[in-house]
């Protein structure tokens, strides 16, 4: 999945053949096949699979009874080391999921909401307990959209930076929501 994801993010899905994908993982094609049914389900196991971890990764954060600032910092962590680490597996997320079939694009489209709803309950219950203002709905999509959408300058090799740059993010966002 990870060569397939590095393929898919430099060249595109469409701009990428079985051949291709024989040739860079060093499989025959039936032996390739054995390991993926299509290459379509190729494309949403790489996008599903970062954004499960991701998911899992947020449910135990929220798990833990902690201040809506530990809580942030630690759902920055975890979103940052998805954007660092799996670099290819987000930009093909982001720029490949119309190359989905409807069911899947809308299964992928369903992960990306149970992950914002997580960080909307987070926000609320921040909100109730009188940590941060009342953020709604747009505001928590905005600052997702920095989140996500900084696979397009961060890239990979930045592991050594995760930390730094998580905390220069949960900062923004903690900025942004704290009670006046």
């Amino acid at each position: 999945m990870k060569t397939a994801a590095d393929l898919f993010a430099r060249k595109g899905y469409g701009g990428v053949g079985t051949a291709e994908l024989c040739a860079a993982t060093g499989y025959g094609k039936g032996a390739l096949y054995h390991h993926i049914r299509s290459k379509e389900d190729l494309l949403l196991d790489i996008m599903t699979v970062y954004l499960r971890e991701l998911l899992a990764d947020a449910e135990a954060i929220l798990a833990q009874e902690a201040e809506a600032e530990a809580r942030i910092q630690g759902l920055s962590l975890s979103l940052m080391r998805a954007v660092v680490q799996d670099n290819a597996q987000m930009t093909v997320c982001f720029r490949e999921v119309h190359a989905l079939s409807p069911d899947h694009r809308r299964g992928v489209l369903r992960l990306h909401g149970d992950y914002f709803r997580l960080w909307e309950r987070m926000m609320n219950e921040a909100r109730d307990a009188g940590q941060l203002r009342s953020v709604d709905a747009d505001e928590i999509k905005g600052l997702l959209g920095m989140y996500f959408y900084s696979f397009l300058w961060i890239g990979p090799g930045r592991e050594g930076d995760i930390e730094a740059l998580a905390a220069k993010f949960s900062d923004l966002v903690l900025g942004a929501c704290r009670r006046d």
